[in-house]
């Protein structure tokens, strides 16, 4: 039986991880499905929290270009990798860095529950080797992979 709560990373350079993340596989959220060209962006505020953006095309790559801004908390644990995201004053949902690579190209998103997950490159690929990794990662700490879902990235025509 496994623990519950989902291994973070030692640390998270703050300053490192900040910027654009393409979403190149999700067990997604409601709001997440049949998206394309999705990017998370995270911004450090002066107080320490964290300005998320994420847009994405709804429906197609010639889908309506959406867009959410929670905004992330980090909690103070001295590891920058536990988060609580809030979409809605006052619950802040559980966002852990449970992956990065060395040279922060990568990274993966995880919940305690194990119900959502996200793999983010800073390039709107990954290769397959990284991808396997990143799959074999996220089977290892309680996920089905099965669940996971391509988020198609085109940005040929920007």
């Amino acid at each position: 039986m496994q623990n519950n709560d989902l291994k973070t990373v030692k640390y998270i350079d703050v300053e490192k991880f900040m910027g654009d993340w393409y979403v190149i596989q999700s067990i997604p959220t409601l709001l997440e499905k049949n998206i394309f060209n999705a990017i998370e962006n995270y911004k450090l505020n002066p107080d320490g929290t964290i300005q998320t953006t994420f847009t994405y095309n709804a429906g197609g790559f010639d889908g309506k270009r959406k867009k959410f801004s929670p905004k992330g908390f980090i909690t103070e644990d001295g590891s920058n990798a536990i988060w609580g995201m809030q979409f809605i004053w006052p619950i802040k949902a559980d966002y852990r860095v449970i992956y990065v690579a060395s040279d922060y190209s990568y990274t993966i998103i995880g919940r305690n529950k194990r119900d959502y997950v996200w793999i983010m490159a800073r390039k709107p690929f990954m290769s397959d080797d990284s991808l396997r990794l990143a799959f074999n990662f996220i089977e290892s700490v309680g996920y089905d992979s099965t669940k996971l879902v391509p988020v198609p990235q085109d940005w040929s025509s920007e």
